[in-house]
């Protein structure tokens, strides 16, 4: 599909209000060109200025989201037989996760699912996000087609495949380079950037830890690894290393603010007073750990210890509105608190503090000389839009569907409603004919 409008133009949106850092500025809009935001302030200001003028008055305003966790390759597994169910989480990946999906993925496989990927995520008002392709038969040259179906969505991506020892020394060290390589040839890069990715301290010893640390400080990338999911990681270091996963990390020496851990379900207070010290971020996926049977996350208290803390999707359910919901929900009734978790910290999270977590402060929020990801969102809210209930109304009363516009950079990736860079249907026919020939090749 075609490009609408250049990110270069000068753009001024007149919205119902602008979501800042500040709250809401009623009646406001935002000026943006060269895909950087120039300008927040009143409509009555706006509307006389040179450019192309949307009028956006019967909407909100509103950052991009950032989706601090996905697998885009995830979609190739939603509605897990019930034979493949989750029981138990080291049999689930030995038995299903890793033979019939994992090991299968091919370069087509990965480049597909991420247009689908990059396609639900846009029309979701995600303008940014963290990906680990998990594949390790696709090494090398892999992370390149994931990036042109990136760069064909327009959004703003860091992208990683997860490294580990549990297949063969070679494909080790081959994922490591694949990481490594990729970071550097796109640390210039304006939207697309690498990572390096490991998967947990079952599956990667402390050499190979400590290799791939080395790689990602070299590099000048994040360092990032799945942490403590469900038990059987803390089990499992404590039982080799007679420390829980956070305290092997620190003895290793690799704990440090580069680190940006996922999941981070099971881990103690002691561990999370570590995890802060070292000024390291996290992410957390409130659905994904349901799911598996993981747990609850302990984001509150990681949140109170200093800890920056994203949200992301896992690749599970991919509409950030029903991810953000489950946040905002779960930890209420996991703690018997209805004050648990508020609204503006889930929404913080899904922007912001979830920027702030991959070491981008400029994310996240609209503010003059950040980036013009932004979206509108329908302000028909029922009752009263007010700037005590603008998180509720969002986190809790809002879908896909009612985010208007989308632009990263400036560029506009959804216009009115319909996307228009992908083709979603086009897109959904070729992924449905790949998904059936993938599983009907093991029956």
């Amino acid at each position: 599909m075609n490009i609408t409008h250049s990110a270069d133009a000068t753009t001024i949106l007149l919205g119902r209000a602008v979501l800042t850092q500040d709250g809401l500025l009623f009646d406001h809009g935002v000026v943006f060109s060269g895909g950087v935001v120039q300008r927040v302030a009143p409509n009555f200001e706006l509307a006389s200025l040179s450019g192309r003028i949307l009028d956006l008055r019967d909407q909100l305003i509103l950052p991009g989201f950032v989706n601090g966790h996905t697998h885009m390759y995830g979609v190739l597994s939603h509605g897990i037989p019930s034979s493949a169910a989750v029981t138990d989480f080291n049999s689930f990946l030995n038995a299903y996760w890793w033979p019939l999906v994992e090991d299968r993925i091919d370069h087509d496989l990965a480049e597909l699912t991420a247009k689908w990927a990059c396609s639900v995520m846009t029309a979701s008002g995600v303008t940014s996000f963290v990906d680990i392709l998990e594949a390790p038969y696709a090494v090398p040259g892999v992370l390149e087609r994931v990036s042109s179906a990136v760069s064909e969505a327009g959004l703003r991506g860091y992208l990683s495949i997860e490294a580990s020892e549990r297949v063969a020394p070679a494909l080790a060290q081959a994922a490591l380079q694949e990481n490594d390589t990729f970071a550097r040839a796109h640390a210039d890069d304006p939207l697309v950037h690498g990572m390096m990715s490991m998967h947990t301290l079952f599956t990667c010893s402390p050499d190979f830890v400590l290799e791939a640390a080395r790689l990602a400080k070299q590099s000048g990338s994040l360092f990032h690894m799945h942490l403590s999911e469900s038990v059987y990681e803390p089990d499992w270091c404590k039982a080799h290393y007679g420390k829980r996963t956070i305290e092997v990390y620190n003895d290793l020496g690799c704990l440090d603010a580069n680190v940006f851990a996922s999941q981070m379900v099971q881990v103690s207070p002691e561990e999370i007073a570590l995890f802060a010290a070292a000024g390291a971020s996290a992410v957390s996926m409130p659905l994904s750990n349901c799911e598996v049977g993981g747990g609850v996350a302990p984001v509150t208290e990681l949140l109170s210890a200093g800890v920056r803390v994203g949200l992301g999707s896992d690749g599970y359910i991919d509409n950030f509105f029903e991810v953000m919901r489950g946040a905002f929900l779960i930890h209420k009734a996991h703690r018997l608190d209805p004050q648990a978790m508020p609204a503006k910290t889930v929404y913080r999270m899904a922007t912001s503090l979830g920027a702030d977590a991959i070491s981008r402060p400029d994310l996240g929020r609209i503010a003059t000389g950040c980036p013009a990801d932004i979206i509108t969102v329908c302000a028909d809210a029922h009752t009263p839009v007010t700037q005590e209930n603008i998180y509720d109304q969002l986190v809790l009363f809002r879908n896909p569907e009612d985010v208007r516009n989308v632009f990263a950079g400036g560029e506009q990736l959804k216009d009115d409603g319909r996307l228009t860079r992908l083709d979603q249907l086009a897109i959904g026919a070729e992924l449905r004919a790949a998904c059936e020939r993938f599983w009907a090749a093991i029956h």
